[in-house]
């Protein structure tokens, strides 16, 4: 018996130690190798081709260039979220045109890039830098818009994980989520625009851009837990969280991230809310198709499982009665 005890404790322990360096892995591991890598900008004007060589030859993979006609253009680019900046050559100097809006991070990049095109020192050479869709002037740096993802993913998990303990019947969790998910997409976007100031942008769309993406993780793991029983809800954590929220790109740009991780992590709740909100609160909803369609397969095969692992539980009971002794 002691023995038995000793090893499941051992067990338990390992199994705990291996979990935290999945843990550190997961969320360090892509801060730490943070860097550009075919960040998408735009060139324009006489002197671009230039340019395009100058960076291929001092930060070789690092901007994925694309030439554009003129100015007009290139601010399409970046309004259209086909760019995360531009550099517009004219006869006197270069022009950086940036997009803090889409990545804080990748901006101040751009600032720096602006500089060493300017000779490096920050005086009249150095070319203007103008910012055409600037981020919230509550939240320049983007942070508080990156730490709104964790709590939308942690409050989803957390009804999926209410609605399998608290709901007997599976078929009954998916207006659950649905209703949680609605009342939490409303009341995190008062929050998050009335009272916190961390995006501009129409409430209505943004309220249902979270309720969306709170569905889509509220549906997943409660699905999953009414198909595979409880080991679901731990799957849905270790997709979501542990994979989901650090391959975001909530901080950064899923262009700074290691590859595929960065792509990869687009086609997780996480990830596509980041991307959904950005989109609708800065960029009238330019580059949001994508997201959109990510986060309703997820909220929609959700409800599936749902569906089915509540249809599997009603064929259980069917057939529970029909094995009950008849009362004479």
């Amino acid at each position: 018996m002691r023995s038995s005890l000793a090893r499941r404790t051992l067990g338990v322990a390992v199994g705990a130690a291996l979990l935290q360096l999945l843990m550190i892995t997961a969320f360090c591991w892509p801060a730490a190798r943070t860097a550009p890598r075919d960040v998408p900008i735009v060139v324009t004007g006489p002197g671009s081709a230039a340019v395009a060589q100058r960076l291929e030859r001092e930060r070789p993979g690092a901007f994925d260039v694309a030439a554009v006609r003129d100015e007009a253009a290139a601010r399409a680019a970046l309004t259209g979220r086909d760019a995360y900046g531009a550099i517009v050559t004219t006869p006197s100097g270069p022009k950086v045109l940036t997009a803090s809006a889409a990545s804080p991070v990748v901006a101040q990049q751009l600032d720096a890039l602006a500089r060493g095109l300017g000779g490096g020192a920050a005086d009249a050479a150095s070319p203007a830098v103008q910012d055409v869709v600037a981020a919230d002037p509550d939240d320049p740096r983007g942070a508080g818009l990156g730490a709104l993802a964790l709590p939308l993913i942690m409050s989803g998990l957390a009804a999926a994980v209410l609605l399998t303990f608290a709901v007997p019947a599976a078929g009954w969790r998916a207006p659950g989520a649905v209703a949680f998910a609605v009342l939490g997409g409303f009341g995190a976007a008062g929050v998050a625009q009335g009272w916190l100031s961390l995006l501009p942008g129409p409430y209505v769309e943004l309220a249902g851009a979270m309720a969306l993406a709170i569905l889509a993780v509220t549906g997943a793991v409660a699905g999953l837990a009414a198909v595979v029983g409880r080991a679901g809800i731990g799957l849905g954590g270790l997709m979501f969280l542990l994979l989901g929220n650090p391959l975001s790109g909530a901080t950064s740009a899923p262009e700074l991230l290691p590859r595929p991780w960065g792509e990869i992590g687009q086609f997780l709740p996480p990830g596509a809310a980041v991307t959904l909100l950005r989109s609708v609160a800065f960029f009238d909803g330019a580059g949001a198709g994508r997201p959109l369609v990510v986060l309703a397969a997820w909220a929609v095969g959700g409800l599936v499982l749902l569906t089915v692992g509540g249809l599997r539980g009603r064929v259980r009971d069917e057939t529970a009665r029909d094995r009950e002794p008849a009362l004479v």
